[in-house]
């Protein structure tokens, strides 16, 4: 049967269901059985059924779909910036290009498998993807990747093929160059470094070149994860500061949660951070920190999944950075 001719009704007949249950399945309703499920995609592989939206977009000399998929931290004390930075950026180049890009975040396809998490974005005729803080934990969404159906544009993470590129600044050597610079004339040994997450790409980068460094300098470096979390960062601050130097960490956000808990502790201990986030002039202190253009990054990946789209082979894009010294005059300015 030529797909273009199969209906919901022919699928819902095939698999013995109401029309509304098929409904269900494609849009992903809850509490629908696993055994529902089944057979509402055994009989879509079936006929070859292509939903009436995807159907459009083929057929469509219009740019493709694409979506921009992101990890947000939900438990951060003080609203994380970085992910509005991507939206805006990513927003303001699709309607330049003539794009349409919707936002999808990871908690909204985390319990799907990959077969479901396919037919979510080929329900709302997605042909691009473009995901942010992709872990080595994320399997699911690796296998999304992985399965070629989709253009990808990968922010932060490792995976160029034929149909996915990456993009990303260099964190290894970023993180180098600012602990370099922040450590420079100071008569200090013992550091507490805040990493960020032990399965994350960025974080392995980070601390990787915090350990050249280290090695380099003859210093003795505690390493402790706090997960890009303010408050993880306060809490370790609080229980090991005393005895260190100096403090750097491996974002902002949890610079500042170090700061705070210093100030609690009546202690000065230097802190050192990254990402370069407008939040950090709000500290009240001078910070060393690395500089990223989020909404220039997201706008590249926008032009690399459009390149990609229009028959391009996946590339690796390494991005700018600037060492600065972050401080209040500089985001009220």
């Amino acid at each position: 049967m030529d797909s273009n001719s199969v209906s919901i009704r022919d699928v819902a007949r095939e698999a013995g269901v109401a029309i509304s249950t098929v409904s269900k399945v494609l849009n992903h309703y809850p509490n629908v059985s696993e055994e529902t499920k089944e057979k509402v995609n055994t009989a879509i592989a079936a006929l070859g059924f292509v939903p009436n939206t995807i159907a459009a977009a083929l057929s469509s000399k219009k740019t493709g779909r694409a979506a921009l998929v992101l990890d947000v931290n939900r438990h951060a004390q003080t609203v994380d910036e970085i992910p509005m930075q991507y939206i805006i950026g990513a927003i303001n180049k699709a309607k330049e290009k003539g794009m349409d890009i919707i936002t999808v975040f990871f908690t909204m396809i985390a319990e799907m498998r990959v077969e479901e998490m396919i037919r979510y974005f080929q329900s709302q005729s997605i042909e691009g993807l473009i995901i942010c803080g992709l872990s080595k934990e994320d399997v699911t969404l690796r296998g999304l990747v992985e399965s070629g159906k989709f253009k990808c544009v990968l922010i932060d993470a490792p995976g160029v093929s034929e149909h996915a590129s990456s993009i990303h600044i260099d964190n290894e050597k970023a993180q180098y160059e600012v602990a370099a610079k922040f450590l420079k004339g100071r008569n200090y040994s013992k550091i507490l470094y805040i990493s960020g997450k032990k399965d994350g790409y960025v974080s392995e980068e980070r601390l990787n070149g915090m350990n050249r460094l280290a090695q380099e300098l003859g210093l003795k470096v505690l390493i402790r994860t706090g997960n890009f979390s303010e408050l993880a960062a306060r809490k370790l601050t609080m229980q090991y500061a005393q005895s260190k130097d100096a403090i750097i960490c491996a974002s902002d956000l949890m610079a500042i949660g170090a700061m705070k808990a210093l100030i609690d502790m009546d202690i000065y201990r230097p802190v050192c951070g990254f990402d370069g986030v407008s939040l950090m002039g709000y500290a009240g202190k001078q910070m060393h920190t690395v500089r990223q253009d989020f909404r220039k990054i997201a706008a590249s990946a926008v032009e690399e999944l459009s390149r990609l789209m229009e028959g391009g082979v996946g590339q690796d894009i390494v991005m700018p950075h600037r060492l600065i010294r972050m401080k209040y005059l500089d985001v009220i300015s």
